[in-house]
């Protein structure tokens, strides 16, 4: 297995990093890495890295394990040799000084059994998460907005309802291995005839045999069918970010419930607005004589025109704030602000009473300036010394 990069190290933070600083750089570095953003090569497989660093820093349960333990607090199929057989939320499956999982790994290490029973092979299991992108245009991720979505999933059949068993008949115990969902078998080893235990090939490992199956699912339980699901877009999303809504995935087995569904934004680029989280910036061109005698202009904000005090003598770069008028904040009250900094234009083409004007503003500002019939060149200057 390929050598992971330590999670902190991948986010640019520090061991003692605050959840505030975890959660912004995340979002810093998904929303430059995201696949659907970001084209390069190697984008995605970096995206993949900051999202699972994410997951488990983001975590207080996981986040504890991972700064004990490292990578095999976390991870149960991480070979990082920390003796670890699997670690989740309830917290640890075996544990052995020696480096291995106890007695059963040692016993599989050379029987080849049929794999950790970590629980009943008949438990509930949660169904598969599904990831789902939704285009937004810049208006619509400032205000939110309710979209209808339509994918396809793994759905209950429902002609069984998850049996697998054509209707009227239900499923057995196995004949096989009475319900258990393992059988023994046996093996001669260099130590002798040795018994391990295996998956049930009849049942697999459900403990249950369909005599009669359904002829929708064939007796998988599950059928693919188009769902459609409404989505709240909330005020102030941005690129990259996501939203889970639960139970929005596919069917689970053994009567477990579905998977959860992860919706992912994508945000178009306004023409004439950028923003950076809940502030919005806008450039206002002004001609010379606006910001030199002063004006009022109307200038465009995400919530409507407003109009806008240019003083006399204002300069390009001027940054003015209009509060309030930028996007929501989407983990908090109220709005941002936009920005709006001056650039002074300058004109092209001047026709003859322009240039006049010109000149005899710099006349009378006392400057010194140059035209074509009394311009004289640096070689003619550089003659007379």
């Amino acid at each position: 297995m390929a050598s992971k990069r330590d999670y902190y190290e991948v986010l640019g933070l520090s061991k003692g990093a605050s959840e505030q600083e975890i959660k912004k750089a995340y979002r810093k570095l998904s929303k430059q890495y995201h696949p659907d953003i970001n084209q390069k090569a190697g984008a995605e497989e970096k995206f993949k890295e900051i999202s699972e660093a994410y997951e488990i820093l983001s975590d207080p349960q996981k986040r504890a394990a991972y700064d004990q333990y490292g990578f095999a607090g976390t991870d149960p199929n991480y070979g990082g040799g920390g003796g670890f057989s699997g670690f989740g939320s309830q917290g640890f499956s075996s544990f052995s000084s020696s480096g291995f999982g106890g007695f059963e790994d040692i016993f599989e290490s050379f029987f080849g059994g049929g794999g950790r029973r970590d629980s009943s092979p008949n438990a509930a299991r949660a169904g598969a998460d599904l990831q789902y992108s939704i285009n937004l245009t810049f208006e619509e991720a400032i205000f939110g907005i309710e979209k209808e979505i339509k994918y396809t999933r793994e759905d209950e059949c429902h002609t069984c309802h998850g049996s697998g068993a054509k209707p009227g008949t239900s499923p057995v115990t196995c004949s096989k291995c009475h319900g258990s969902g393992q059988i023994n078998v046996e093996r001669q080893t260099p130590l002798g005839r040795m018994v391990s235990q295996q998956v049930c090939d009849i049942c697999h490992g459900t403990g249950k045999e369909i005599r009669e199956k359904c002829s929708t699912c064939h007796g998988t339980g599950h059928e693919s069918r188009q769902h459609k699901v409404k989505v709240n877009v909330p005020a102030g999303v941005e690129s990259a970010q996501q939203m889970r809504l639960q139970n929005q995935g596919e069917a689970g087995s053994n009567g477990g419930p579905y998977g959860d569904l992860y919706v992912i934004f994508r945000v178009a680029e306004s023409d004439i607005f950028e923003r950076d989280g809940s502030e919005i910036f806008y450039e206002l061109p002004l001609n010379f004589a606006q910001v030199a005698l002063g004006d009022e202009v109307a200038v465009p904000t995400v919530h409507g025109d407003v109009k806008l005090k240019i003083h006399a003598g204002t300069q390009t770069g001027t940054n003015f704030r209009l509060r309030g008028k930028g996007a929501p904040k989407l983990r908090g009250s109220g709005n941002g602000d936009e920005h709006v900094v001056v650039k002074v234009m300058t004109p092209k083409n001047l026709n003859q009473k322009q240039k006049e004007a010109l000149r005899s503003f710099a006349e009378a500002s006392g400057y010194e300036h140059s035209n074509e019939n009394k311009s004289e060149g640096f070689f003619d200057k550089f003659k007379k010394r």
